[in-house]
């Protein structure tokens, strides 16, 4: 049972989130969800104790809700990319199963907000820095080290070309070498689920963006050869403390 009297939200309220979470239990009342989402998830990576004690409850709305969807997924990938992370899962693991499940059947239908729900599942499966940063492979851009020189490299998977590069804010991206997209029976862990999830629902362009996502990159400034997901992944997991 939740003390709501002592559980604070985004703003360091305590009277506010319980009201709203019954109003929308009632109604789908617009104005209501914009001072949740604000109170739940106001900044990036901000997670409050009112965050996860409203979980359940978006989840059972979820079904029915996009709003309540999508909010529960943004509280589920700022407790995973959280340094106790997987303390503040444990909590809600029954929970965040059954929003996993209910995402899975949403995708399966391959709705309007494919991607959106798509990095959501993400969340819930821990790997918090793809459901932060994938996007279509329309425009999308990676910033990394090289492992071996470390030289910042652009990264590129777009509609506009494949390729790592140096990006000079003058000269635009230079030197640009192609990416080596991962062939899909090599494709293995995350990357494989990812890719079959994506194969599984039709959509195209995401399961090719995740080939290359999950394919080599060469270095422009040394030319040596590393795994963009690999180095992506390593750069931008949680630090444990």
């Amino acid at each position: 049972m939740v003390n709501w009297a002592q559980t604070y939200d985004c703003h360091g309220d305590v009277d506010r989130v319980p009201g709203l979470l019954a109003l929308v239990e009632r109604e789908d009342d617009a104005e209501a969800w914009i001072e949740l989402e604000h109170r739940l998830v106001l900044e990036h990576d901000l997670l409050s104790p009112a965050s996860l004690a409203a979980l359940p409850r978006l989840v059972r709305l979820a079904a029915r809700s996009t709003t309540a969807r999508h909010l529960a997924g943004a509280i589920v990938e700022r407790a995973a990319s959280h340094h106790e992370g997987d303390e503040l899962m444990a909590g809600n693991a029954e929970v965040i199963v059954e929003l996993g499940a209910l995402l899975d059947r949403h995708l399966r239908s391959r709705p309007a907000d494919y991607l959106l729900t798509f990095r959501a599942l993400l969340a819930v499966h821990e790997q918090y820095h793809w459901a932060n940063a994938l996007g279509n492979f329309d425009d999308d851009f990676y910033e990394l080290p090289c492992p071996h020189c470390a030289a910042e490299v652009t990264i590129a998977i777009g509609s506009y070309g494949r390729y790592a590069a140096i990006r000079d804010w003058d000269l635009g991206d230079t030197d640009r070498r192609d990416l080596r997209p991962s062939p899909a029976e090599q494709l293995s862990g995350v990357g494989l689920w990812m890719y079959d999830i994506a194969v599984r629902d039709e959509q195209e362009a995401l399961a090719e963006g995740i080939c290359h996502l999950f394919g080599k990159a060469e270095c422009p400034r040394c030319a040596s050869v590393f795994t963009l997901a690999d180095e992506y992944a390593a750069a931008n997991c949680p630090v444990l403390r």
